[in-house]
């Protein structure tokens, strides 16, 4: 009886024209995920006031990354066993569907509901087509690509708060509220992702059975949804109160069961906690979940800050955050190319870390009155630390374990740093909420004392507006502080600043956190073969090998988890 040989057990090398052909689908299906993430940042303002929900725009920014956070590590563990193709094809075409209910929302909460089921889509983009590159690219060679995937960044980040601004700045397009584009854009790009995709996406796969842990995705959720609810409600409920401690207890108990799923699971757990006995793996979890948190916290504001305290249109706004895009674009080509040559990759998330510090310290000193250059300058700095941290971290990961585990390792450094980044966003937007009431009361309490205040908040017209920016719906709806005049707008933007301050200092904490962190980042030599080019030389091992082999096969596979 002769052996079958299939096509996975060939070892398979890709042309550079093939990987740029495979690179033009990824791209389309980044290009969704990244245009996503930066079209909201300048039109969140207006979409909240128009749905009059402005204190509740953090459940539409929560509820997508709870979603997405907790559908990364089942896209990796799936993928892993039958292919990245069809989940990726599935991630556009559940988030084209997402996007377009978005689109057709009447209120905050509708809006939070469809941008969860955007989420789930979104979960799959980034996650798997850094796994796809990592099948096809050694991560030695992985930088000569980079920077495809960072025009796609680049342009994706200076076009999506364009065009953020653009649509929210809109009244009507076609008959439909401006606003609503933000979401409807993605569907005519998602139909064309999709096409592409099913088109040059052909990867050769080798099935092996699996059992799927479902019952480590049920507790997982079980685990996350309460705890991520109760941080972004903490402040309206009491953090004491019934409904925050039941939050606290299932949460608690969630996370239990899913620790006790995947030492069940073993190796087929969704995140197999074997992995994080690798050192490379461990750090690369910790520091992404602090990178999340500081990043997604730490940004949120300042679109606001740029609408709110400088008086910035959406349009405007969007334009202003180019230095940062400028920043993060400069720190990965610059790792990304220095890593392809020299072959080391340690020091580029330890730089990163420290501009990042150095940018959160500056950031908590800009003030109402702090001149928008110097907060430019900031932004790039902040882009750099982002930039010489992101690429370097993921390609430390793929590179340290088992060719077989690149989709379940990525997704699962892609699941921290989503995990993080709802974190934060949550207990950031809590905090600057919780803050503001008091700290824009004070403001005007300060003010009062001001003749040219008194002088000018005596206009009938004026003291309308200043008694809704010290009452209660004044977080509801903020488009009144451009009919303030200078003078008595003044206070509530530098109660604003004061708010923001505090969320910075967090941030920078945190950040600190994650710089000691990053120094235990190991440095181990780059492999030289793709993880596809692995997985088909191991299958032909394998199958050129005695029945007994796969003994062998499985210490192979757990060399690279304990080579850290």
């Amino acid at each position: 009886m002769s052996h079958p040989s299939p096509p996975a057990a060939k070892p398979v090398e890709f042309t550079h024209r093939q990987i740029l052909t495979i690179l033009g689908g990824l791209m389309m299906g980044m290009f969704l995920a990244a245009l996503d993430q930066t079209i909201m940042a300048t039109a969140t303002r207006t979409i909240a006031d128009d749905l009059h929900g402005f204190d509740l725009q953090a459940w539409a920014t929560t509820a997508f990354l709870i979603t997405s956070t907790i559908s990364t590590p089942l896209y990796g563990k799936l993928s892993d066993i039958y292919g990245r193709r069809p989940f990726f094809l599935f991630a556009i075409g559940i988030f084209i569907v997402g996007s377009f209910l978005c689109g057709l929302s009447t209120d905050m909460w509708q809006l939070a509901g469809f941008r969860a089921i955007q989420g789930i889509g979104a979960g799959g983009l980034m996650s798997l087509a850094l796994a796809i590159i990592g099948d096809i690219v050694p991560p030695r060679e992985r930088a000569k690509y980079q920077g495809f995937f960072l025009a796609v960044f680049g342009t994706a980040s200076v076009l999506g708060p364009i065009l953020g601004g653009f649509f929210a700045g809109a009244d009507e397009i076609l008959g439909v509220s401006g606003w609503r584009w933000v979401f409807f854009i993605n569907v005519p790009i998602g139909i064309a992702a999709m096409a592409v995709v099913a088109k040059v996406l052909h990867l050769p796969h080798h099935r092996i059975p699996h059992r799927i842990d479902w019952p480590g995705a049920l507790t997982l959720i079980i685990g996350l949804v309460p705890l991520l609810t109760v941080a972004e409600q903490g402040r309206d409920w009491g953090w004491s109160s019934g409904r925050a401690i039941a939050c606290y207890v299932i949460g608690v108990l969630g996370i239990i069961g899913f620790v006790l799923a995947e030492r069940a699971y073993k190796d087929e757990a969704l995140l197999p906690l074997r992995l994080f006995g690798n050192r490379t793996v461990a750090v690369g979890s910790a520091s992404s979940t602090i990178l999340g948190m500081a990043m997604f916290g730490g940004l949120m504001t300042v679109p606001l800050y740029l609408q709110i305290v400088k008086g910035s249109t959406a349009t405007m706004a969007g334009l202003q955050m180019i230095p940062f895009v400028v920043g993060i674009m400069t720190g990965s080509i610059v790792s990304g190319q220095l890593i392809s040559r020299t072959g080391r990759y340690r020091i580029f998330p330890i730089v990163g870390s420290t501009l990042m510090v150095a940018a959160l310290f500056l950031f908590s000193r800009v003030g109402a009155d702090t001149p928008l250059w110097r907060t430019m300058l900031v932004m790039v700095l902040m882009g750099l630390g982002l930039g010489s941290n992101m690429q370097p971290m993921i390609t430390a990961v793929q590179n340290a374990v088992s060719p077989r585990e690149i989709g379940v390792a990525t997704g699962a450094v892609t699941f921290f740093r989503s995990m993080g980044g709802t974190l934060g966003t949550a207990v950031f937007l809590s905090i600057l909420f919780n803050l503001l009431p008091g700290n824009i009361s004070s403001a005007y309490q300060d003010a009062a004392k001001d003749p040219a205040f008194q002088q000018a908040a005596a206009d009938p017209g004026q003291q309308a507006l200043l008694a809704q920016a010290q009452g209660g719906d004044a977080l509801s709806d903020t488009s009144f502080v451009s009919k303030l005049t200078d003078v008595v707008a003044h206070p509530f933007k530098v109660g604003f600043s004061d708010s923001v301050h505090v969320v910075y200092l967090i941030a920078l904490c945190i950040m600190l956190v994650g710089l000691v962190v990053v120094l235990f980042l190991p440095e181990l030599p780059l492999q030289q073969r793709s993880a596809q080019q692995a997985r088909a030389e191991d299958a032909l091992k394998a199958e050129n090998q005695t029945p007994s082999s796969g003994t062998g096969e499985q210490s192979a596979r757990a060399e690279p988890a304990g080579s850290a």
